[in-house]
């Protein structure tokens, strides 16, 4: 067993997850042990992780002066929301001092990187799955995101 932050996690079990997943042409294979559960997706590059149930964050203060802007949880129903494929650590630029991705209110076509998640090594693309305009980023770079995190609202 290794330890990462924390985390025990089973490699062997991981390494014979992911040689299953190529031998048998899946693209997704999860295994549940109690509270435990190990994922091992295929998303163009292989990217194994492993994840503890999610705690319910924090509860953030509301702005004195409710806006028209809507609350984060609210963007977890929106239909432009992109959520996480994966755990890792987001990242808004290609590398530290450049330009973001996107903005908000920038126009973005589908399939255009709106950032990165570095997991497990490995840096993986998060594109649009359709053209519209940037409405919000939900997040900071090099901020740790969870599976199925709302990212950004493209409408």
């Amino acid at each position: 067993m290794a330890v990462a932050k924390g985390l025990e996690v089973d490699t062997a079990l991981v390494r014979e997850l992911a040689e299953l997943l190529d031998a048998s042409k899946l693209t997704e294979i999860e295994v549940k042990d109690g509270d435990r559960v190990i994922r091992v997706v295929r998303a163009g590059v292989p990217v194994a992780q492993s994840y503890a149930p999610s705690y319910a964050p924090a509860p953030v203060a509301a702005a004195p002066a409710a806006a028209a802007a809507p609350a984060i949880d609210d963007w977890k129903t929106h239909p432009g929301t992109v959520k996480s494929p994966i755990v890792g650590t987001a990242y808004l630029s290609p590398e530290p001092g450049a330009a973001p991705y996107v903005t908000e209110g920038q126009t973005v076509a589908a399939g255009e990187t709106l950032l990165i998640i570095e997991a497990m090594k490995v840096m993986n693309p998060i594109s649009a799955p359709r053209a519209g305009v940037v409405k919000k980023v939900l997040i900071r770079s090099e901020q740790p995101v969870e599976y199925d995190e709302p990212l950004v609202v493209i409408e």
